[in-house]
């Protein structure tokens, strides 16, 4: 598959291009959740910002239960929307920082070499988060691989509402949008417009 190349986009028609639509059959909480996410794109569509779609979205599921593993780097991110779920829902946060693991226990490559640095914990983010019984965890700008460590070990559902990207202010689609950044580094041309 390489959908992403096709200029057709027949699948937007009705055509089953990869054969596959006798194979899927959403059940039980994930028809839920499809029926869910349906209703939001239906009726707020370009109205709500994906903050607003998550609150949505968790109280249409019936969650109670919200839990953030936010990077230390979006600390101030995180409380803030920490408090705006808290009108809401029960949210429980961990900070990737914690347990404070040194890097030298995983013979891991250091940022600052000559002092005490401690590696992220995704592992334990979802442990922890695991404990409150969280019903849905938000990632709020881990880094890459740890972000997929999380999700992996997490018992909830994930669904990340900051993706880290520290040259682009926390939007990585930036890079795809200017022209000269796709130029300059990547060396081709948007079909973007």
């Amino acid at each position: 598959m390489k959908c992403a190349h096709c200029d057709d986009k027949m699948c937007r028609e009705g055509k089953d291009c990869a054969g596959i639509t006798d194979d899927i059959n959403y059940e039980g909480n994930e028809l839920e959740s499809m029926k869910i996410s349906a209703a939001i794109e239906a009726r707020y569509y370009m109205q709500k910002t994906r903050l607003e779609e998550i609150i949505l979205y968790a109280k249409e599921m019936g969650y109670t239960r919200l839990g953030l593993a936010f990077c230390v780097g979006l600390e101030k991110e995180a409380k803030i929307i920490q408090k705006i779920l808290e009108k809401h829902f029960d949210v429980y946060s961990v900070c990737c920082k914690v347990s404070s693991i040194g890097k030298e226990d995983y013979d891991l490559e250091k940022l600052h070499p000559d002092t005490f640095d401690p590696t992220c914990n995704p592992l334990g983010q979802a442990m922890l988060l695991k404990k409150k019984n969280t019903q849905i965890n938000i990632i709020i700008g881990l880094c890459i691989g740890h972000d997929i460590l999380f999700t992996q070990n997490s018992d909830a559902p994930v669904t990340t509402l900051i993706v880290k990207d520290r040259v682009l202010a926390h939007n990585p689609a930036g890079a795809i949008y200017s022209g000269y950044y796709l130029k300059k580094r990547f060396g081709i041309t948007s079909d973007i417009n």
